[in-house]
């Protein structure tokens, strides 16, 4: 959030007259918080929506009709119930309205928590921060924590893990008073035992008197509970050493803690329990040492935010719907470069609200990665990201991207979105991480786009794929059987055209980005914008038109090169691949990548053979995917067509090509000491 403003270009912000500014302000607002009520709206119809033996499902093993807290005896006689004894003292009142509770209210009661905690996470932003800052920072926290997966979780299994998180938040920046602050945090303690490690952090910045009312407080409650409840004290704090072994298995996927990660890296008995205290005690050294510098630097929300994050990574076990600290951890500024600035807070948006196999691809050598992707994500905030100081000159003043002097256009609101095309490199990890996402998205929606079921998505398929025969035989373009016969009676066109057709659609335009990222970045944005525009655009045809291929279609005759003979007789044939959806045919990526690697080749190279040599690979591709029987002739129109849109979206956006780079005076510059006082805009 606090990143937004500070992307290192003085005309980012909103720039005209003061009343028209103003304007645009309200309603960029007004639009920010209509995306978080629909957000909320779709998490409250998501929930809601769900079966009632599939829905908050925690909350019922505790507080329903035959819950853990109506039966007699100990809380812990199974692992179901994870709370505190305090949490479940708080919690058995409502044993006798569980039926009204399940539902409605708690879901709407946990939409205001969180409603109420992106509030004040807002309010908490480390000075300075700007009008635009301080007025879009609301609906933009609300927004990212409804999306997030902690949030989404809590809300389907009816959790509380938002309560402790937000009481902490409460006590350090809306409670008047130390003793206040430190009620506060010292009830969330009593809920989540590892909230204690605020104590620390409020003793060592000066605020001795909440640290030791925290203490005092948690002390009190987990008295009363143990007053109240003595056997299921003593068998949570002594025989399960505080919540140890409740829940689910400590090494399944969903414990995000170092101690789930070294169980799952198959280390058991003594010694992991001895590798886990010395990496916990180092982590909690070095992580309270970094959060106590943030808050004496005066960035409290980040040394909140670190303090959470040793949390999860200390804790014993940390499900999914405990981690929301790490969130709050993208307040922290990172990097001395403006191209910098966005990695830390894109990553962490991204770690929160996509599932890890959407982060990192399905390989065995990134398996202990991609299985503890939130903790590393924790581990990192803790204690290797470093956060700028507010007294660095570069934390409001990043070092600028080198631009090039706007290109004159025929339109005069042309770019919409820029001031001149940027010169230097986006940062790589940003764009890998950006390539991996958005490749894993396209599969995610190429998979859906079957038309409902399989059968009925086949049949649906099929019909398309007759109107587009129809529209090929009026315009005299039905030439896919032909070519198909007649490249199977040459065993080496078959041959290359299969091998062609399955090696180089991927290949090719990822060497092309590698390539001008290296040797030419201006030219490598606006080749990848272009391309990420078709890409999105194909997305919409794959799901709005589902088309069997003519190689799918029954009774045309086309043969099926590279896959060998099909049977049609099976009901869901066709419709899914170990990778891919079949149906998704309309418009042609295949064609249509290929036709843009080959422009953009056709455009940049210094030679005349190499841009022939660029535009033959997409005449080749289109005659592997028409010889294969993959794709029909106005599959290749189709993509032809958004590979046009793509580069007319990308002129719209940000304005023609630079044609000659030409540096702006002083750009990449670092500023000096001195400057740390100037913002941009």
């Amino acid at each position: 959030m606090a990143n937004v403003e500070h992307g290192g270009r003085p005309g980012d912000g909103l720039t005209g007259a003061p009343e028209t500014v103003r304007a645009r302000l309200r309603a960029l607002r007004a639009g920010l918080w209509a995306v978080a009520v629909t957000l909320a709206v779709r998490q409250l119809a998501a929930v809601l929506g769900t079966p009632r033996a599939d829905r908050l499902t925690d909350l019922e093993t505790w507080v329903g009709p035959s819950g853990v807290l109506h039966v007699k005896g100990s809380l812990y006689d199974s692992t179901r119930f994870t709370g505190t004894p305090f949490g479940g003292l708080v919690l058995k009142p409502l044993t006798r309205s569980a039926e009204q509770a399940l539902g409605w209210g708690w879901t709407f009661g946990t939409l205001l928590l969180v409603v109420a905690l992106g509030l004040v996470a807002a309010r908490a932003l480390p000075p300075p921060v700007s009008r635009r800052t301080s007025l879009l920072a609301a609906p933009v926290a609300v927004s990212l924590l409804m999306l997030s997966l902690p949030v989404r979780n809590a809300l389907h299994l009816g959790q509380t893990s938002i309560i402790p998180v937000l009481l902490v938040l409460l006590g350090c920046f809306v409670a008047r008073g130390e003793r206040v602050c430190g009620v506060l945090v010292g009830l969330a303690a009593a809920l989540q035992p590892t909230v204690l490690l605020f104590a620390p952090l409020l003793w060592f910045t000066g605020r001795r008197r909440a640290a030791a009312s925290t203490g005092a407080t948690f002390a009190a409650l987990t008295a009363l509970a143990w007053a109240a409840m003595p056997h299921d004290s003593g068998t949570y704090w002594v025989h399960h050493l505080a919540g140890v072994g409740l829940g689910g298995d400590a090494d399944d996927l969903a414990n995000q803690s170092l101690h789930g990660a070294l169980l799952r890296s198959g280390l058991t008995g003594p010694p992991e329990v001895g590798l886990f205290l010395a990496l916990g005690a180092a982590v909690v050294v070095l992580g309270l040492g970094r959060a106590v510098r943030y808050a004496r630097d005066g960035q409290l929300l980040l040394a909140v935010a670190v303090t959470g994050c040793v949390a999860v990574a200390v804790s014993p076990t940390t499900w999914q719907h405990q981690v929301l600290w790490v969130l709050l951890a993208l307040v922290g500024r990172a990097g001395r470069k403006a191209s910098d600035r966005y990695v830390w807070p894109v990553a962490v948006v991204l770690v929160m609200t996509l599932p890890a196999r959407m982060m990192l691809p399905d390989m065995p050598a990134l398996a202990p990665l991609r299985e503890n992707v939130v903790l590393v994500a924790a581990l990192a905030a803790a204690t290797a990201v470093p956060f700028l100081s507010r007294t660095s000159p570069y934390y409001r003043a990043p070092v600028p991207a080198d631009r090039a002097a706007p290109a004159p256009v025929r339109w005069r609101r042309v770019p919409l979105l820029s001031s001149g095309r940027v010169l230097t490199r986006t940062n790589l990890l940003l764009e890998l991480l950006l390539i991996r996402v958005g490749y894993s998205a396209y599969q995610q929606i190429r998979l859906a786009a079957t038309g409902g079921t399989n059968s009925g998505g086949r049949a649906t398929a099929e019909h398309h794929g007759e109107q587009i025969l129809a529209v090929e035989r009026f315009l005299r373009l039905d030439i896919e059987h032909g070519v198909n016969h007649a490249v199977v009676r040459v065993p080496f066109l078959r041959d290359f055209f299969d091998f062609y057709y399955q090696s180089f659609h991927f290949g090719v335009p990822l060497t092309i980005l590698a390539v001008l990222y290296v040797r030419r970045p201006a030219d490598h944005r606006w080749a990848r914008s272009a391309l990420a525009f078709a890409t999105l655009l194909a997305l919409v045809g794959f799901w709005l038109y589902p088309l069997a291929p003519p190689r799918l279609m029954p009774g045309l005759g086309v043969i099926d090169t590279v896959h060998g003979v099909q049977d049609f007789s099976r009901p869901d044939y066709g419709t899914l691949t170990e990778l891919t959806n079949q149906y998704a045919a309309m418009p042609s990526l295949h064609f249509g990548w290929s036709l843009w690697c080959g422009l953009v080749v056709a455009v940049l190279a210094p030679r005349w053979w190499m841009k022939a040599l660029g535009l033959l690979h997409p005449f080749l591709t289109l005659s592997s995917i028409v010889a294969t029987g993959n794709h029909w002739v106005l599959d290749a129109v189709g993509g032809a067509t958004v590979v046009a849109a793509g580069f007319g979206l990308t002129y719209l956006v940000a304005g023609p090509r630079v044609r000659t780079p030409v540096a702006p005076a002083g750009a990449g510059v670092e500023p000096p000491v001195g400057a740390a006082g100037r913002a941009p805009g």
